[in-house]
């Protein structure tokens, strides 16, 4: 039976009619190699030689001591840099800005198209114009992000977006929005933004590196004010 071919063609053709069902575990976990052989009446080479079909197809993957799943592998970056971000804090997120992007501003000082400034003005009034949080916070994201593209170094764009991640977190969207109210006016976040593009525009990094710091300054001290606060108002509970 295991030398048999059609022993192995019968199995992944079962094993796709399974894939196609709604009888497996939620997480989308197959059976035993063992219980798939038993289910079907075939041997487990051939189970085993159509798994590899069905893996090297994108249609199951497998993690070692765990079992063989439905689906594409997720992405285990995406799973890591989730334990990352709920591992740190607004003020381990800040020291790493306060490090990066006056870099990257730098970089996108001297390397960015006209047409990539104009879309970063384009963002500042964007920004400007938000009337509630959500969009001040998408458009803020959207001209910081443009940056660190213009910047033009795959390598650093890749850990910023590690950094940006944190953005998606509904705690840091609050947080940022109480920061704001506090210190923060728009027009104090205007100036400081068209303050950054202005000086990519004038293509002087250092002017623009400077413009990057002082707005990251502003923001981390807000947070730290809020922090304070928090402190504050949890002590005298």
């Amino acid at each position: 039976m295991d030398n048999a071919q059609g022993n192995s063609n019968y199995a992944l053709e079962k094993l796709r009619a399974l894939l196609r069902s709604d009888s497996l575990d939620a997480d989308g976990k197959l059976p035993t190699e063992r219980t798939l052989s038993e289910m079907l009446g075939v041997s487990r080479r051939s189970i085993r030689r159509a798994l590899e079909v069905l893996e090297a197809e994108g249609r199951i993957w497998r993690r070692q001591g765990s079992g063989t799943f439905a689906g594409k592998r997720p992405d285990e970056w995406s799973n890591q840099v989730d334990s990352i971000i709920a591992e740190t804090d607004f003020m381990e997120i800040m020291e790493v800005r306060l490090r990066i992007e006056p870099q990257l501003v730098q970089l996108a000082a001297m390397r960015a198209k006209a047409a990539e400034i104009e879309c970063m003005y384009d963002l500042v009034e964007k920004i400007y114009g938000s009337t509630d949080a959500d969009g001040r916070e998408l458009w803020d994201g959207a001209l910081h992000r443009q940056i660190a593209q213009c910047a033009g170094n795959q390598f650093f764009l890749t850990i910023f977006d590690v950094i940006n991640r944190v953005r998606q977190d509904p705690a840091w969207q609050t947080i940022r929005e109480r920061a704001r109210s506090i210190s923060r006016t728009r027009e104090v976040t205007y100036g400081q933004h068209r303050a950054i593009v202005d000086a990519i525009a004038a293509r002087d990094p250092a002017r623009a590196g400077e413009a990057m710091r002082q707005h990251l300054l502003t923001l981390q001290e807000s947070l730290i004010r809020i922090t304070s606060l928090d402190h504050g108002e949890t002590a005298a509970e």
